[in-house]
């Protein structure tokens, strides 16, 4: 018999530990194991984390494990990557562990699930690579066939051939004996990557993994990746902690995405998971982009990621020609619609020559908000306090964070005036306007709202994609990486919408949405055209996006970034306090902030960083009360925060206080 150390398959936060087990000689590290569990017993499954440790408690007191549940449940490297998590950020073992743990149960045999099974390939072998696609694939090939760990960014325009470089990569890992991550921000993008990759490698050889399937689809996809049956696993960010063995490659499409960091539960950077999975299987990370983060962009200068640039696009198609509407000037001359001028003249031109079009806007609902114009108070949603959004469709008023809904009142519920009306545009907004000033055209929406079911993604790209819709109006779903060769004209109704937003990377997300939506346009023979409309045309994130210019956007923005002492130059930590009781949220924030302090001033265990002001976190979902505050780190001393705020955090625990505590590693929404 040895002694083990197990985490066990439970969510409180006081077991939030490992577990000291006496365990048969034959046990090792990634097991699956059933054990006794607490006073009365109770049997647990836990994963074996470590072996052969020397036990800190009297041997009298230490259980045996029950049985084996699984050998070989997990791998080495997975319990390895789990354990980091933990420490990285701040989490629980039972968070990190459910990240590599299928859902559902095991089907009987034969009634095995294969999502995609009727998917057909897409997959068009090219003549001949271009110069610079042949040079990217020559420069990573020579990093997998070396065998080192290496991270790359292909900085590539839209159109560019970042997917065949990705699937030269990939092929290289295979004839290797190794297998691949492809890892795309949304599912929406999934059916077509799945096309073209069963179309270059072979149905059976792939695999899919992401929120959409259903519980016995995921389980039993998690199980054929373990078993080796597939070596290429496609999907969004959960596809990171697909169970493969020796990875030899993983690609992160439109790596800027916010998809790939987790806002929940547990709370994790995809690129970080990547990275980390492949230092121990020694394989190659490759970034791609037409718009890099910031981050990853300030990464690349520094030598931390390789650069590969593409600056053509695969078929010699020219570049979108982009231009800027003044909706100020629109105004001021009486149009008063949503269409500029040039906009709906080029809509009418597009539709006569055969084109289809792909209007942006990226609110969903008819519109924004709803408010009286007697006292100016607008409707909000008494649970999470955000204002509720107009759906004419269904005449109904909708939070879009709780999702409940609300009848749109007759008069106003504070003043009692009638004057209610609502402001901005939504999606449905742009559809009712498109379908009265284009009665011909055949119209579909592409949001939220408009996808009940998978079948119905798939059922409005489809029809797009064999033109049986000549315009398609679409949030941020629409500008991600779809490609279609038909289309000639991109109308982006309100490109400043979310440069306000209080975020200090409004301008980049901005910049970014502009960019990709423009590259829709123009993939085919033709070069396309987009138009820009704003009321804020002379912004440096809407002037290089107009002007496809990248390095110039970077650089004012991390000019910016550095006088304000923001990532990529600090690290920000988002330490969150929930309680039924706001007073007792707020209390634990301030022992908090007066604990870090001592630990600078007094002890001085920690450089000095910035805490910010304490907030209420106005989109917190719940109904208890959220506070929050961020902290501003010197680089290199993240870890050493992270640390003493877990130290902080198992003290209100041993306590028993009333109130939640956890953390957010530079998140991606800040309000």
């Amino acid at each position: 018999m040895i002694y083990i150390n197990a985490a066990i398959d439970n969510k409180s936060k006081y077991t939030d530990s490992l577990f000291t087990y006496k365990a048969p000689d034959c046990i090792e590290t990634g097991d699956l194991v059933i054990v006794p569990f607490g006073k009365n017993n109770n049997e647990k499954t836990a994963v074996v984390c470590e072996i052969a440790v020397k036990p800190d408690c009297p041997e009298e007191k230490i259980k045996e494990i029950a049985c084996i549940k699984e050998k070989g449940f997990l791998t080495e490297e997975m319990v390895k990557t789990a354990l980091w998590m933990k420490q990285r950020y701040g989490i629980k073992y039972h968070d990190a562990f459910r990240c590599f743990i299928p859902g559902g149960k095991p089907p009987r045999p034969g009634k095995e699930k294969t999502p995609y099974k009727d998917v057909e390939s897409s997959y068009t072998e090219p003549e001949k690579l271009t110069q610079e696609q042949q040079q990217a694939c020559d420069t990573i090939s020579e990093a997998i066939h070396s065998g080192r760990q290496e991270s790359f960014l292909i900085h590539g325009v839209t159109s560019s051939g970042k997917t065949q470089v990705y699937m030269e990569a990939i092929a290289e890992a295979l004839n290797m004996g190794r297998s691949s991550i492809m890892l795309v921000p949304e599912i929406s993008l999934t059916k077509q990557i799945i096309e073209n990759f069963a179309g270059r490698f072979g149905k059976n050889n792939v695999a899919v993994l992401h929120s959409k399937l259903t519980p016995r689809e995921r389980h039993d996809e998690w199980r054929r990746i373990r078993r080796g049956e597939a070596k290429i696993v496609i999907g969004a960010r959960m596809a990171v902690f697909a169970p493969l063995e020796k990875i030899g490659v993983i690609v992160m499409d439109e790596e800027h995405e916010a998809s790939y960091k987790a806002d929940m539960t547990p709370k994790y950077d995809t690129v970080d998971i990547a990275m980390k999975r492949l230092v121990y299987h020694k394989g190659v990370l490759i970034l791609g982009s037409a718009t890099p983060s910031v981050a990853s962009y300030f990464r690349a200068r520094q030598g931390i990621y390789k650069l590969i640039t593409l600056t053509e696009r695969y078929n010699r198609t020219p570049l979108p020609m982009i231009s800027v509407a003044d909706m100020r000037k629109e105004l001021k001359e009486g149009n008063t619609t949503i269409f500029s001028r040039e906009l709906y003249s080029s809509m009418e031109e597009e539709l006569k020559s055969g084109g289809q079009v792909i209007l942006l806007q990226n609110r969903r609902g008819y519109s924004n908000f709803v408010s009286c114009r007697e006292c100016g108070k607008a409707m909000k949603c008494p649970k999470c306090g955000i204002s509720l959004t107009y759906h004419k469709i269904r005449s109904a008023l909708v939070c879009h964070y709780c999702g409940r809904t609300f009848p749109l009142p007759d008069k106003c519920p504070d003043c009692g005036s009638r004057y209610i009306r609502h402001f901005g545009v939504g999606t449905e907004q742009v559809e009712e306007a498109v379908k009265k000033h284009f009665p011909d055209a055949s119209v579909d929406r592409l949001d939220i709202d408009s996808l009940k079911t998978r079948r119905d993604l798939d059922r409005i790209l489809g029809d797009f994609g064999r033109r049986k819709t000549d315009i398609l109006i679409g949030t941020q779903l629409a500008a991600k990486g779809l490609d279609f060769d038909n289309v000639g004209l991109v109308g982006i109704i309100a490109a400043d919408m979310g440069l306000n937003i209080p975020d200090y990377r409004s301008a980049e997300r901005t910049y970014q949405l502009i960019t990709q939506a423009a590259g829709r346009a123009g993939r085919g023979l033709k070069q396309g055209k987009v138009v820009i409309q704003t009321y804020e045309p002379d912004n440096y994130a809407i002037r290089c996006a107009a002007g496809n210019d990248y390095d110039r956007f970077y650089n004012i923005e991390t000019n910016n970034r550095k006088i304000m002492d923001y990532p990529p130059f600090t690290d920000l930590i988002m330490v969150n306090f929930t309680a039924a009781d706001e007073k007792q949220a707020a209390e634990c924030l301030g022992n908090c902030r007066k604990y870090i302090q001592e630990l600078q001033n007094e002890y001085g265990r920690l450089e000095s960083a910035v805490m910010l002001s304490p907030r209420t976190a106005v989109n917190f979902k719940g109904e208890d009360k959220r506070l929050y505050m961020l902290i501003k780190c010197p680089k290199g001393e993240r870890n050493k925060y992270v640390f003493y705020l877990e130290s902080f955090k198992k003290k209100l625990i041993d306590e028993g206080i009333a109130c939640s505590m956890d953390l957010d590693i530079n998140p991606y929404s800040t309000f």
